[in-house]
């Protein structure tokens, strides 16, 4: 499998709090961001070029620890990890429109224009019916004949899913179809930078300031990837470059 850097076409700030679980372009400038912590953790629509939060919520449940998000037909689904109780946002007011139950921990999000798409820190994905939350498919991921664990935030781009594998710089491109990667991409380069300018404002990155953050821009076909209390949302070249695989169906741009 191939192990690629990312090339770098531009930097933008981003907020030094926000611990970034879930993250998601949803056009005009504008990404979807959901962030962990418990008493900290919430969905906020953000402006790319400044940082600037645009609106923000808390997750509903106060007690939970936010995790991933993903937009889908109007709606912001927001996971958390241990409380087992998903919510359903309306995508521009980030008012809450309902939520669902399910068992085990909840990680990443993202979706494929029909189908939820969900981690759970394990090496197995999970399609998910956006109006019900059942299960309707399972796959599991594997690197070179071995399952690849720790599974973290996700994006669907262009008929691949890209997944942090978390606490490492390594993010994975993976084969919906078959759970196989096929492309690893090394982010180690970022992350000495962002730590680099923490060290210098005076406020290091810790150890769980991990890679974390991966949104698609179709209209440029380029990634953005932050991380978790990053200083800096990096947009980069697309691996396979601008024309990789086929764009799915559902809501554009995404």
């Amino acid at each position: 499998m191939p192990v690629v850097s990312p090339v770098v076409l531009a930097r933008y700030p981003h907020d030094r709090d926000a611990f970034t679980q879930g993250l998601q372009y949803v056009g005009q400038g504008v990404l979807v961001e959901s962030t962990g912590l418990v008493g900290a953790s919430g969905v906020r629509r953000v402006e790319l070029e400044s940082g600037r939060v645009l609106r923000g919520v808390p997750t509903p449940i106060r007690e939970a620890f936010g995790e991933g998000v993903t937009v889908l037909g109007g709606v912001a689904y927001h996971l958390t990890w241990r409380t087992g109780v998903a919510f359903a946002l309306d995508a521009v007011t980030l008012r809450e429109v309902g939520r669902f139950t399910y068992s085990g921990e909840g990680w990443g999000l993202t979706h494929d224009g029909q189908s939820l798409i969900m981690s759970d820190g394990s090496s197995t994905l999970v399609w998910r019916d956006p109006k019900t939350f059942a299960v309707t498919r399972r796959v599991q991921v594997t690197g070179g004949g071995q399952p690849v664990r720790n599974l973290n935030e996700l994006e669907e781009v262009r008929g691949s899913l890209y997944a942090n594998v978390w606490p490492t710089n390594r993010i994975a491109r993976i084969d919906p179809g078959t759970g196989q990667v096929t492309l690893w991409l090394d982010v180690e380069a970022l992350t000495r930078e962002v730590s680099a300018a923490a060290d210098q404002a005076g406020r290091p990155l810790t150890a769980e300031d991990v890679p974390n953050g991966i949104a698609f821009v179709p209209e440029r076909g380029t990634l953005l990837l932050t991380g978790k209390r990053w200083p800096t949302m990096f947009e980069v070249q697309l691996p396979g470059g601008p024309d990789e695989g086929q764009a799915p169906a559902g809501d554009s741009p995404r």
